[in-house]
Order: C-alpha cells, then sequence, then structure tokens
C-alpha cells in the first residue's frame, strides 16, 4: 500500500519539519497514533515505539511498530523506517515527510508504504483517509496555520 498526501500550510517550513520529524509528537494532531516512546538511540538511529489504533465501528485494531529515523536532512526531509530487533520477519513501514517552500508557506508531503495486510481494505481505507485529515486540520492548527 503507498499513500500520499500533501499539505498548505501558511507558515514556515522550519515550524512543519519540527513537528513531523520527531515522533513522539504525532500524538498531537495524528489520531491513528495512539501512544508514542522514545527509545535510546542505537546503532541504527533515533528510534521510537508507535503504538497505532484504529477503531472500526465497534471493534478496534492496534499494531506496534518500533520506528528508526533513517534519513534527516533538517527543515527539509525525514525518513522513518521500521527496524524491530526480535529478528523475526516484519512487514515493511516507511513514513517520508517532504517540506519545501511554497509561496508565503511550505507544503507538507508525507508518503506511507506498507508492505503488510492487517491495516488494508476499503474499511479501514476509509478509516485511514479520516484519520489523514483530521490529522492535517489538527497539525495545521497547531503549528499556527489553522483557520
Amino acid at each position: 500500500m503507498h499513500i500520499e498526501h500533501s499539505l498548505d500550510a501558511p507558515v514556515e517550513g522550519s515550524r512543519i519539519f519540527d513537528e513531523v520529524s520527531d515522533l513522539s509528537g504525532y500524538v498531537r494532531w495524528m489520531p491513528l497514533v495512539h501512544d508514542v516512546v522514545a527509545l535510546a538511540p542505537d546503532a541504527l538511529g533515533v528510534a521510537w515505539d508507535v503504538e497505532l489504533r484504529a477503531a472500526v465501528g465497534p471493534l478496534a485494531r492496534s499494531k506496534r511498530l518500533r520506528m528508526v529515523r533513517t534519513v534527516f536532512d533538517p527543515t527539509e526531509r525525514v525518513v522513518f523506517t521500521r527496524h524491530e530487533t526480535d529478528e523475526r520477519e516484519h512487514a515493511p513501514w516507511v513514513l517520508t515527510a517532504d517540506v519545501v517552500t511554497a509561496g508565503s508557506g511550505s507544503r507538507l508531503t508525507m508518503t506511507l508504504d506498507y508492505g503488510g495486510r492487517l491495516w488494508t481494505g476499503a474499511v479501514l481505507q476509509g478509516v485511514l483517509d479520516r484519520a489523514v485529515r483530521d490529522g492535517s486540520a489538527a497539525l495545521l492548527d497547531l503549528v499556527g496555520g489553522g483557520s
């Protein structure tokens, strides 16, 4: 699954980048992110334990991921990649955030590449679309670019 979403913000790109470059803050604005715990940096880089949760009617699905920041280009690009330490085979998750200057503001483009089966299907796609829409509005409010 490949998802891409762009957001135009009437604020400096560095303000947006500050929010998307540290997974610890995602709980403030992304509804799917239920909990995040910063882990001690290791040989792979800065890491977080992330719990994703989505409600589908009366049911909820959750997933824990160990995400590592594998690319960090200050104010421009950050990439988080799933790296578990249990030596088992896991579905890939790669979250990329690119920030560019756009007119008097900035444009954030986030992509998620997911190789598993748990978070797929039409019902979960609707939940994901709603979370991205709500998360975009909350992020804009957080950085002072909301209406």
